[in-house]
């Protein structure tokens, strides 16, 4: 005997069709914005719950996300496509607030239209601010890699132009990693010619080396590198996987672009001394470095101002400290866990007592740390095939982050939530 399903059975099936779209549209948002598979899947349970479903399951990867669903006896499983990743910090606390504060049995359609008003919302910044944040990001980048200030206007202004060209061909749906690579060559190229034309000028520029790499080093992908990490960190291989791929793409297309112009340009990228200035003084320049860097990367991230400034300070204590822990002789990895745990702890403390995201409090400090002039040598030499020295860049490169991730990691180990 078969039975006919009734119209309210479809009814039922209708809306249960429509509860994990909705579901599935969080979690798409989530992802793009950048926020961690982790944090995401705790996220969709909790809106999971409030709307009435009695379990969830998730597959959750850098282009899509699976979800399987029971309420009330039935099951479905579906599956929807993300799109381009990108990095908003503003989207994603507006996410986490709405899963936060949403009433439990909440109608579908009130929830997709609270998703399309949180994803219609316009970035907090222009995109001639986050130039111009990026520029001075780029020349304080510059000096705490040991350039002067000759180097430091020459890498700001490659920064900036290279920021504005990148959201120009973003804006035109260019590839990313096309993206990538035409605004490292932009932003190198820039500070090559601004380089002849202060020589042509009669003045001379001592750290050259430090602010051609410095000048691209807002191109790292520190957002998805990070999150990757952490996801790593909590089993979410599959996530973090394909993020870790995305980042380590973006890292090529970045170098290649860099690699055009060493080769047209015959640039030398030999690390030099560092500009000698008396240690108070330098203390005092780095924090104030440390403190742009990380306010011009928390905005690239569409962070409130408030977190902006947050995330400011906690990178000059941070790096301050990692700078004059390696000044007293301490190795580069451990001298970057002792800032990461102190990051990762008050960035759990902040996302506790006043729900910022942790990824807005971490990442822009976290990021001005990741040794981005040996990233590049790194590329750089291996392709030049100087084996050893590129041998030696990727063995520093490889023990800082790790070292980051590990500070990360214990500082949630120690506050676990």
């Amino acid at each position: 005997m078969t039975s006919i399903p009734s119209k309210q059975d479809g009814a039922v099936s209708a809306a249960l069709d429509d509860a994990v779209e909705v579901l599935l549209q969080f979690a798409a948002m989530m992802l793009r914005a950048g926020n961690t598979a982790t944090r995401t899947r705790e996220w969709i349970d909790v809106m999971a719950r409030k709307m009435g479903f009695d379990a969830v399951s998730v597959s959750l990867s850098l282009d899509s996300v699976t979800a399987s669903v029971r309420r009330s006896g039935e099951r479905v499983t579906t599956m929807r496509e993300i799109g381009p990743p990108g990095i908003n910090a503003s989207r994603i606390a507006e996410l986490e607030q709405l899963a936060r504060t949403l009433p439990p049995g909440s109608a579908p359609g009130e929830i997709a239209i609270k998703l399309a008003e949180i994803e219609s919302t316009k970035s907090l910044y222009s995109s001639a601010q986050i130039a111009a944040a990026v520029g001075v990001a780029s020349g304080a980048f510059a000096f705490l890699n040991g350039a002067a200030a000759p180097e430091m206007i020459a890498t700001a202004i490659g920064g900036g132009i290279g920021q504005w060209f990148r959201a120009w061909l973003s804006r035109r749906q260019l590839n990313q990693f096309g993206a990538a690579a035409l605004s490292a060559a932009t932003a190198s190229g820039i500070f090559v010619l601004s380089a002849a034309l202060a020589r042509h000028a009669g003045l001379g520029f001592a750290h050259y080396p430090a602010g051609f790499i410095a000048s691209v080093l807002f191109l790292i992908p520190g957002f998805p590198l990070i999150a990757g990490l952490f996801d790593l960190l909590q089993h979410q291989t599959v996530a973090a996987v394909s993020r870790l791929a995305y980042g380590v793409m973006i890292l090529l297309a970045v170098a290649l672009g860099l690699s055009i112009v060493i080769a047209v340009g015959h640039v030398d990228i030999t690390r030099q001394p560092s500009l000698e200035l008396v240690y108070p003084l330098k203390l005092l320049l780095r924090a104030i470095a440390s403190f742009v860097a990380a306010c011009a990367f928390a905005m690239l991230f569409n962070t409130s101002a408030r977190t902006v400034l947050a995330a400011g300070l906690l990178a000059l204590v941070a790096n301050d400290l990692r700078l004059v822990l390696i000044d007293m002789g301490m190795m580069l990895a451990p001298a970057a866990f002792f800032a990461a745990l102190l990051i990762g702890l008050v960035a759990l403390v902040v996302d506790e007592r006043f729900n910022v995201p942790r990824l807005a409090m971490t990442v822009a400090p976290i990021v001005i740390m990741i040794p981005g002039i040996y990233v590049f040598e790194m590329i750089v030499l291996f392709n030049r095939g100087q084996m050893l020295e590129a041998l030696q860049a990727s063995a520093v490169c490889s023990f800082v982050i790790g070292a980051l991730a590990m500070g990360l990691a214990t500082a949630r180990f120690l506050r676990p939530r």
